[in-house]
Protein backbone atom coordinates (compact mmCIF):
# COMPACT_ATOMS: atom_id res chain seq x y z
CA UNK A 1 0.00 0.00 0.00
CA UNK A 2 3.30 2.36 1.00
CA UNK A 3 3.95 1.80 -2.61
CA UNK A 4 1.10 3.16 -4.02
CA UNK A 5 0.34 6.01 -2.34
CA UNK A 6 3.71 6.70 -3.35
CA UNK A 7 3.43 6.41 -6.93
CA UNK A 8 0.26 8.35 -6.69
CA UNK A 9 1.85 11.45 -5.34
CA UNK A 10 4.50 11.17 -8.24
CA UNK A 11 1.81 10.59 -10.47
CA UNK A 12 -0.13 13.69 -9.47
CA UNK A 13 3.00 15.50 -9.25
CA UNK A 14 3.38 14.41 -13.10
CA UNK A 15 0.58 15.63 -13.97
CA UNK A 16 0.68 19.50 -12.75
CA UNK A 17 3.90 19.31 -14.57
CA UNK A 18 2.58 18.39 -17.63
CA UNK A 19 -0.06 21.76 -17.55
CA UNK A 20 2.31 23.62 -16.97
CA UNK A 21 5.07 22.79 -19.65
CA UNK A 22 1.96 23.13 -22.07
CA UNK A 23 1.60 26.61 -20.49
CA UNK A 24 5.52 27.07 -21.70
CA UNK A 25 5.33 25.66 -24.70
CA UNK A 26 4.29 29.05 -26.18
CA UNK A 27 7.05 31.17 -24.78
CA UNK A 28 10.03 28.35 -26.10
CA UNK A 29 11.87 28.51 -29.83
CA UNK A 30 10.82 25.00 -31.05
CA UNK A 31 14.10 23.92 -33.08
CA UNK A 32 13.09 21.73 -35.85
CA UNK A 33 16.21 19.33 -35.56
CA UNK A 34 15.33 18.46 -32.41
CA UNK A 35 13.03 15.64 -31.31
CA UNK A 36 9.87 15.85 -29.13
CA UNK A 37 8.61 13.76 -26.64
CA UNK A 38 5.43 11.77 -28.65
CA UNK A 39 1.58 12.95 -28.05
CA UNK A 40 -0.37 10.16 -26.68
CA UNK A 41 -2.30 9.86 -30.07
CA UNK A 42 1.04 9.58 -31.98
CA UNK A 43 2.02 6.52 -28.95
CA UNK A 44 -1.57 4.80 -29.52
CA UNK A 45 -0.93 4.98 -33.65
CA UNK A 46 2.38 3.38 -33.07
CA UNK A 47 1.08 0.66 -30.77
CA UNK A 48 -1.60 -0.14 -32.84
CA UNK A 49 0.29 -0.70 -35.91
CA UNK A 50 1.80 -4.08 -33.49
CA UNK A 51 0.78 -7.54 -32.34
CA UNK A 52 0.33 -7.72 -28.61
CA UNK A 53 3.86 -7.52 -27.62
CA UNK A 54 5.95 -10.14 -25.91
CA UNK A 55 9.36 -11.32 -25.73
CA UNK A 56 11.86 -11.95 -22.79
CA UNK A 57 14.89 -9.87 -21.63
CA UNK A 58 17.95 -11.99 -23.32
CA UNK A 59 21.18 -12.82 -22.93
CA UNK A 60 22.55 -15.96 -24.76
CA UNK A 61 23.21 -18.78 -22.38
CA UNK A 62 26.88 -18.73 -22.68
CA UNK A 63 27.43 -15.28 -21.68
CA UNK A 64 27.38 -14.16 -18.09
CA UNK A 65 26.56 -10.41 -18.71
CA UNK A 66 26.25 -7.93 -21.36
CA UNK A 67 30.36 -7.60 -22.23
CA UNK A 68 30.70 -11.42 -23.04
CA UNK A 69 27.42 -10.38 -24.95
CA UNK A 70 28.92 -8.02 -27.06
CA UNK A 71 32.70 -8.06 -26.78
CA UNK A 72 34.19 -9.52 -30.65
CA UNK A 73 36.14 -12.21 -28.77
CA UNK A 74 32.76 -13.62 -26.98
CA UNK A 75 29.90 -12.84 -29.19
CA UNK A 76 28.22 -16.29 -30.33
CA UNK A 77 25.78 -15.33 -33.08
CA UNK A 78 25.35 -19.46 -33.48
CA UNK A 79 24.08 -19.43 -29.93
CA UNK A 80 21.43 -16.77 -30.43
CA UNK A 81 20.12 -18.21 -33.84
CA UNK A 82 19.27 -21.41 -31.75
CA UNK A 83 18.10 -19.33 -29.24
CA UNK A 84 16.06 -16.59 -30.54
CA UNK A 85 14.31 -19.93 -32.70
CA UNK A 86 13.37 -21.20 -29.70
CA UNK A 87 11.45 -17.84 -28.41
CA UNK A 88 9.93 -17.78 -32.20
CA UNK A 89 8.04 -21.05 -31.59
CA UNK A 90 6.21 -20.41 -28.68
CA UNK A 91 5.12 -16.94 -30.57
CA UNK A 92 7.37 -13.83 -28.78
CA UNK A 93 7.99 -11.21 -31.23
CA UNK A 94 10.44 -9.31 -29.28
CA UNK A 95 13.36 -9.36 -27.05
CA UNK A 96 14.72 -6.58 -24.29
CA UNK A 97 18.94 -6.77 -25.12
CA UNK A 98 21.42 -5.02 -23.04
CA UNK A 99 24.20 -3.16 -25.04
CA UNK A 100 27.37 -1.75 -22.88
CA UNK A 101 29.67 1.04 -23.22
CA UNK A 102 32.95 -0.75 -22.87
CA UNK A 103 32.09 -3.38 -25.84
CA UNK A 104 31.55 0.02 -28.09
CA UNK A 105 34.11 1.51 -26.49
CA UNK A 106 37.14 -0.58 -27.49
CA UNK A 107 35.90 -1.21 -31.00
CA UNK A 108 32.54 1.06 -32.76
CA UNK A 109 33.25 -0.59 -35.93
CA UNK A 110 32.63 -3.63 -34.84
CA UNK A 111 30.18 -3.54 -31.99
CA UNK A 112 27.73 -1.83 -34.68
CA UNK A 113 28.49 -4.41 -37.21
CA UNK A 114 27.60 -7.16 -34.59
CA UNK A 115 24.38 -5.41 -33.19
CA UNK A 116 23.33 -5.67 -37.63
CA UNK A 117 24.35 -9.55 -37.21
CA UNK A 118 21.70 -9.45 -34.11
CA UNK A 119 19.32 -8.10 -35.87
CA UNK A 120 19.41 -9.89 -38.92
CA UNK A 121 19.32 -13.23 -36.80
CA UNK A 122 16.04 -11.50 -34.74
CA UNK A 123 14.74 -10.33 -37.79
CA UNK A 124 14.92 -13.75 -39.77
CA UNK A 125 13.05 -15.04 -36.43
CA UNK A 126 10.30 -12.36 -36.54
CA UNK A 127 11.83 -10.68 -33.48
CA UNK A 128 12.10 -7.09 -33.67
CA UNK A 129 14.30 -6.32 -30.12
CA UNK A 130 14.60 -3.46 -27.78
CA UNK A 131 17.85 -1.83 -26.55
CA UNK A 132 18.98 -1.04 -22.95
CA UNK A 133 21.83 1.79 -23.04
CA UNK A 134 22.26 2.26 -19.43
CA UNK A 135 22.04 0.40 -16.26
CA UNK A 136 22.63 0.95 -13.03
CA UNK A 137 21.75 -2.70 -11.48
CA UNK A 138 24.38 -5.54 -10.33
CA UNK A 139 28.51 -5.02 -9.77
CA UNK A 140 29.65 -1.39 -10.36
CA UNK A 141 33.05 -1.80 -11.65
CA UNK A 142 32.41 -2.74 -15.50
CA UNK A 143 35.63 -3.93 -17.27
CA UNK A 144 36.72 -4.81 -20.82
CA UNK A 145 38.20 -8.41 -21.42
CA UNK A 146 37.51 -11.80 -20.05
CA UNK A 147 34.83 -11.70 -17.63
CA UNK A 148 34.59 -13.86 -14.60
CA UNK A 149 32.99 -17.61 -14.49
CA UNK A 150 29.67 -17.24 -12.75
CA UNK A 151 29.03 -17.93 -8.70
CA UNK A 152 27.55 -20.88 -8.12
CA UNK A 153 24.00 -20.41 -7.06
CA UNK A 154 24.18 -16.59 -7.36
CA UNK A 155 22.14 -15.12 -8.89
CA UNK A 156 23.16 -12.37 -11.77
CA UNK A 157 26.77 -12.73 -10.14
CA UNK A 158 28.41 -11.19 -13.38
CA UNK A 159 26.34 -8.71 -14.24
CA UNK A 160 27.50 -5.11 -14.68
CA UNK A 161 26.18 -1.88 -14.78
CA UNK A 162 26.80 0.87 -17.13
CA UNK A 163 28.49 3.40 -17.00
CA UNK A 164 28.70 2.52 -13.98
CA UNK A 165 30.26 4.12 -10.64
CA UNK A 166 31.03 6.67 -10.53
CA UNK A 167 30.95 7.48 -13.55
CA UNK A 168 27.13 7.52 -13.61
CA UNK A 169 27.09 10.82 -12.04
CA UNK A 170 30.75 12.33 -12.84
CA UNK A 171 30.10 14.62 -15.65
CA UNK A 172 33.33 14.46 -16.52
CA UNK A 173 32.72 11.28 -18.59
CA UNK A 174 29.28 12.34 -20.19
CA UNK A 175 31.04 13.76 -23.51
CA UNK A 176 32.23 10.27 -23.70
CA UNK A 177 29.28 8.54 -23.25
CA UNK A 178 27.45 11.12 -26.07
CA UNK A 179 29.35 9.76 -28.65
CA UNK A 180 28.10 5.95 -27.40
CA UNK A 181 24.67 6.62 -27.27
CA UNK A 182 24.73 8.89 -30.22
CA UNK A 183 27.04 7.16 -32.67
CA UNK A 184 24.51 3.86 -31.78
CA UNK A 185 21.29 6.19 -32.29
CA UNK A 186 22.19 7.55 -35.67
CA UNK A 187 23.55 4.70 -37.03
CA UNK A 188 20.30 2.34 -36.35
CA UNK A 189 17.63 5.62 -35.98
CA UNK A 190 15.53 4.61 -38.79
CA UNK A 191 15.91 0.75 -38.67
CA UNK A 192 12.95 -1.04 -38.75
CA UNK A 193 13.79 -4.00 -37.10
CA UNK A 194 14.31 -1.89 -33.71
CA UNK A 195 11.17 -1.91 -31.96
CA UNK A 196 11.57 0.53 -29.00
CA UNK A 197 14.97 2.40 -26.89
CA UNK A 198 15.29 1.88 -23.53
CA UNK A 199 17.49 4.61 -22.46
CA UNK A 200 18.17 3.46 -18.54
CA UNK A 201 17.39 0.82 -17.05
CA UNK A 202 16.62 0.65 -13.14
CA UNK A 203 18.14 4.51 -12.49
CA UNK A 204 18.82 4.84 -9.03
CA UNK A 205 19.37 1.54 -8.17
CA UNK A 206 22.19 0.15 -6.03
CA UNK A 207 21.11 3.68 -3.96
CA UNK A 208 22.09 5.86 -6.28
CA UNK A 209 18.65 7.59 -5.85
CA UNK A 210 18.69 11.32 -7.55
CA UNK A 211 22.49 11.05 -8.59
CA UNK A 212 21.56 9.08 -11.86
CA UNK A 213 18.92 12.24 -12.86
CA UNK A 214 21.53 14.18 -14.29
CA UNK A 215 22.47 10.77 -16.67
CA UNK A 216 19.09 10.44 -17.07
CA UNK A 217 18.72 13.70 -18.35
CA UNK A 218 21.33 13.83 -20.91
CA UNK A 219 20.59 10.31 -22.39
CA UNK A 220 17.22 11.83 -23.23
CA UNK A 221 18.69 14.85 -24.42
CA UNK A 222 21.29 12.95 -26.61
CA UNK A 223 18.49 10.64 -27.72
CA UNK A 224 16.08 13.69 -28.67
CA UNK A 225 18.87 15.19 -30.70
CA UNK A 226 19.15 12.02 -32.79
CA UNK A 227 15.49 11.94 -32.71
CA UNK A 228 14.91 8.03 -34.21
CA UNK A 229 11.81 7.18 -35.71
CA UNK A 230 11.60 4.52 -32.93
CA UNK A 231 9.98 5.60 -29.46
CA UNK A 232 12.61 5.95 -26.38
CA UNK A 233 11.49 5.60 -23.36
CA UNK A 234 12.57 4.41 -19.48
CA UNK A 235 10.97 2.24 -17.44
CA UNK A 236 9.56 3.16 -13.72
CA UNK A 237 10.68 0.53 -11.41
CA UNK A 238 10.72 2.03 -7.76
CA UNK A 239 7.58 4.41 -7.26
CA UNK A 240 9.60 6.05 -3.77
CA UNK A 241 11.61 7.81 -6.51
CA UNK A 242 9.58 10.28 -6.83
CA UNK A 243 12.16 12.94 -8.78
CA UNK A 244 13.05 9.99 -11.25
CA UNK A 245 9.62 8.72 -12.08
CA UNK A 246 8.52 12.16 -13.14
CA UNK A 247 11.35 12.60 -15.35
CA UNK A 248 10.88 9.01 -16.86
CA UNK A 249 6.79 9.83 -17.04
CA UNK A 250 6.82 12.95 -18.56
CA UNK A 251 10.02 12.15 -21.30
CA UNK A 252 9.07 8.39 -22.58
CA UNK A 253 7.03 8.31 -25.74
CA UNK A 254 5.73 4.84 -24.26
CA UNK A 255 5.65 4.11 -20.55
CA UNK A 256 7.53 1.18 -19.64
CA UNK A 257 7.77 -0.16 -16.51
CA UNK A 258 8.96 -3.02 -13.74
CA UNK A 259 6.59 -4.87 -11.47
CA UNK A 260 7.23 -8.37 -9.79
CA UNK A 261 4.32 -8.38 -7.62
CA UNK A 262 1.19 -10.88 -7.33
CA UNK A 263 -1.61 -10.32 -10.64
CA UNK A 264 -3.89 -8.32 -8.31
CA UNK A 265 -0.99 -5.55 -6.96
CA UNK A 266 0.26 -5.41 -10.57
CA UNK A 267 -3.26 -4.65 -12.13
CA UNK A 268 -3.37 -2.37 -9.56
CA UNK A 269 -0.18 -0.16 -11.10
CA UNK A 270 -1.85 -0.67 -14.60
CA UNK A 271 -5.38 1.28 -14.01
CA UNK A 272 -2.94 3.70 -12.25
CA UNK A 273 -0.43 4.35 -15.47
CA UNK A 274 -3.11 4.30 -17.83
CA UNK A 275 -4.55 7.45 -16.35
CA UNK A 276 -1.20 8.76 -18.45
CA UNK A 277 -3.17 7.97 -22.24
CA UNK A 278 -0.13 6.33 -23.43
CA UNK A 279 0.10 3.08 -24.25
CA UNK A 280 1.82 0.23 -21.33
CA UNK A 281 4.63 -2.38 -21.76
CA UNK A 282 5.67 -4.16 -18.89
CA UNK A 283 9.65 -4.94 -19.32
CA UNK A 284 10.05 -7.21 -16.24
CA UNK A 285 7.99 -9.54 -14.55
CA UNK A 286 7.90 -13.01 -13.50
CA UNK A 287 9.14 -14.39 -10.34
CA UNK A 288 7.49 -17.30 -9.62
CA UNK A 289 8.66 -17.70 -5.76
CA UNK A 290 7.21 -13.93 -5.22
CA UNK A 291 3.89 -15.38 -7.20
CA UNK A 292 4.34 -13.35 -10.30
CA UNK A 293 3.76 -15.99 -12.68
CA UNK A 294 3.06 -16.50 -16.43
CA UNK A 295 -0.10 -18.41 -15.44
CA UNK A 296 -1.92 -15.19 -13.39
CA UNK A 297 -0.06 -12.48 -15.09
CA UNK A 298 0.44 -12.89 -18.49
CA UNK A 299 -3.32 -13.64 -19.17
CA UNK A 300 -4.09 -10.09 -17.10
CA UNK A 301 -1.60 -7.78 -19.45
CA UNK A 302 -3.47 -9.42 -22.50
CA UNK A 303 -6.57 -8.69 -20.99
CA UNK A 304 -4.95 -5.01 -20.54
CA UNK A 305 -3.57 -4.78 -23.79
CA UNK A 306 -0.16 -4.05 -22.23
CA UNK A 307 2.84 -5.54 -23.78
CA UNK A 308 4.66 -8.18 -21.63
CA UNK A 309 8.20 -8.46 -21.35
CA UNK A 310 9.63 -11.18 -18.55
CA UNK A 311 12.98 -11.60 -16.96
CA UNK A 312 14.68 -14.71 -17.52
CA UNK A 313 14.73 -16.39 -20.96
CA UNK A 314 17.43 -19.25 -20.88
CA UNK A 315 18.89 -21.12 -17.81
CA UNK A 316 22.84 -19.86 -18.33
CA UNK A 317 25.78 -18.17 -16.99
CA UNK A 318 23.54 -15.04 -15.98
CA UNK A 319 22.48 -17.69 -13.01
CA UNK A 320 18.62 -16.44 -12.91
CA UNK A 321 16.80 -19.43 -12.05
CA UNK A 322 18.01 -18.68 -8.40
CA UNK A 323 16.32 -15.32 -6.49
CA UNK A 324 18.10 -12.60 -6.20
CA UNK A 325 18.45 -12.91 -2.28
CA UNK A 326 18.23 -16.94 -1.89
CA UNK A 327 22.02 -17.66 -3.24
CA UNK A 328 22.73 -21.87 -3.20
CA UNK A 329 26.35 -21.89 -2.87
CA UNK A 330 26.45 -25.33 -4.22
CA UNK A 331 25.17 -24.67 -6.86
CA UNK A 332 22.50 -27.35 -6.86
CA UNK A 333 18.88 -26.52 -8.55
CA UNK A 334 16.15 -23.93 -6.52
CA UNK A 335 13.21 -25.78 -5.64
CA UNK A 336 11.44 -23.73 -7.53
CA UNK A 337 13.47 -21.49 -10.22
CA UNK A 338 12.89 -17.51 -9.84
CA UNK A 339 12.93 -16.75 -13.85
CA UNK A 340 13.74 -18.55 -17.21
CA UNK A 341 11.45 -20.45 -19.34
CA UNK A 342 14.34 -23.07 -20.99
CA UNK A 343 16.82 -25.49 -20.17
CA UNK A 344 20.08 -25.25 -21.85
CA UNK A 345 19.31 -27.93 -24.48
CA UNK A 346 15.78 -26.12 -25.03
CA UNK A 347 13.60 -28.15 -23.61
CA UNK A 348 10.53 -26.14 -21.11
CA UNK A 349 11.30 -25.95 -17.26
CA UNK A 350 7.15 -25.90 -17.33
CA UNK A 351 5.25 -27.86 -20.46
CA UNK A 352 2.04 -25.90 -19.12
CA UNK A 353 4.04 -22.10 -18.91
CA UNK A 354 5.32 -22.67 -22.74
CA UNK A 355 2.02 -24.09 -23.58
CA UNK A 356 0.03 -20.71 -21.86
CA UNK A 357 2.44 -18.34 -24.19
CA UNK A 358 2.01 -19.97 -27.50
CA UNK A 359 -2.03 -19.82 -26.56
CA UNK A 360 -1.66 -16.60 -25.80
CA UNK A 361 0.55 -15.36 -29.07
CA UNK A 362 -2.14 -16.95 -31.16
Amino acid sequence: MLKRIHFLLVFLLVSGTAVQAQKNKRQVTPVAEIGKVWSAEKAQAWYKEHDWITGANYINANAINQLEMWQAASFDPAQIDKELGWAEAIGFNTMRVFLHSLAWKEDPSGFKKRMEEFLAISAKHKIQPMFVFFDDCWNKEPKAGKQPDPKPGVHNSGWVQDPGQPSTYDTTTFPGLEKYVKDVLTHFSQDKRILLWDLYNEPGNNSKGDSSLPLLKKIFQWAREVNPSQPVSAGLWAWNLENLNAFQLMNSDIITYHDYQEASLHRQVIDVLKANGKPLICTEYMARTRNSRFATVLPMLKTKKVGAINWGFVDGKSNTIYAWDTPLADGSQPTEWFHDIFKKDGTAYREDEVNLIKKLNQ
